[in-house]
């Protein structure tokens, strides 16, 4: 394995527990912090190991061969595009890919200014990832070779019932396992749930696919955490498939058998496990890809597709009407 250097940029919890355990365990990657507060950046490397910076220019100085931006989805825009002032090789960034207002109030210009950032990068050949470690579950894992490998037929309905901890991601596997949504009619709800950036009020609406599908999605933070997370109902021509929670459950139902297909978690296992193991999952694909100068797993597109999404239903909302969401949101 060649030598790898990773810059992280943003030290709080998120890099602590769920990037730094695994990147200080690969031999072959050096690590330098760089955060707002400093003593965060400090307290990382004295447990994991490597270097802290002073400035972007010195995290720069070194040349890594890719920046983790790991900060809140508040923040990460105005951070990505003060590391694009120094050319980096890569970026790699956090869900969702931006969000001015926290991860449960994307706004339509978030969208618009995160695919500014993208086009920025393009033209600066810096090849763009993202992490979302839910296409890295088992369940994913195991949906994706029911997929591949057995007469499912195309997906034809959708329902999704969303925490807005997991919002995001859904979204993306909406789109990762069913194709485009191309057009969607939404509603906002009138009370306000959770608190700080997982704020927000309800959002129920239906959307069209490109594939002809149809689908409905409910996003909310009045779900106890303690309770499944997420329910996602896919139904295919010839199966539905139905996915629960952080990697607990896959259920898998065939239209020619009397009998269903379940998957779910050992006694011993909590979707935590599962959860944290995603991570690793999802970095040693990325380190690999590194390694072998190859495509990342999740390319940086994945996550303005998902942001492309959510700012046509926060549209659609808010005008009370549907919203071509490729003609008013196009992607670069």
């Amino acid at each position: 394995m060649r030598p790898l250097k990773i810059a992280i940029v943003g030290t709080g919890n998120v890099a602590a527990n769920n990037y730094l355990p695994f990147l200080s365990r690969q031999e072959h990657v050096s690590l330098s912090y760089l955060s707002r507060t400093k003593s965060k950046a400090i307290a990382c490397q004295q447990k994991f190991g490597g270097k802290v910076c002073d400035s972007p220019a010195e995290l720069m100085a070194d040349e890594p061969d890719t920046v983790l931006i790991l900060t809140n989805e508040d923040q990460r825009y105005d951070v990505a595009c003060q590391l694009l002032e120094f050319k980096p090789k890569r970026l790699f960034m956090e869900k969702p890919l931006h969000a001015r207002l926290g991860q449960a109030q994307v706004t339509e210009n978030d969208f618009f200014e995160a695919r500014e950032l993208m086009r920025k990068a393009e033209q600066q050949g810096v090849e763009t990832a993202m992490m979302f470690n839910y296409r890295f579950f088992e369940v994913s894992a195991k949906l994706r070779e029911v997929l591949a490998g057995r007469n499912t037929g195309p997906l034809r309905q959708a329902t999704l019932y969303v925490n807005y901890a997991c919002w995001s991601h859904c979204l993306d596997l909406l789109q990762h396992f069913g194709g485009d949504v191309t057009t969607v009619q939404a509603l906002n709800g009138t009370v306000s749930y959770g608190s700080g950036r997982q704020q927000g009020t309800d959002l129920a609406a239906a959307f069209l696919m490109a594939n002809g599908a149809t689908g409905t999605v409910l996003g909310t933070s009045g779900s106890a955490f303690k309770l499944s997370l997420y329910h996602l109902i896919l139904n295919f021509e010839h199966a539905m498939i139905v996915i629960d929670d952080l990697d607990s459950r896959l259920e898998v139902n065939f239209d020619n058998t009397n009998y269903r297909e379940s998957y779910s978690l050992q006694p011993n296992f909590s979707r935590w496990n599962q959860y944290a193991s995603s991570f690793e999952k999802a970095l040693a694909a990325y380190l690999q890809s590194l390694e072998q100068n190859a495509p990342p797993p999740v390319p940086g597109r994945a996550g303005l597709a998902e942001l492309q999404l959510e700012a046509a239903l926060r549209r659609s909302a808010r005008l009370q009407a549907a919203v071509n969401v490729q003609q008013d949101f196009p992607m670069p």
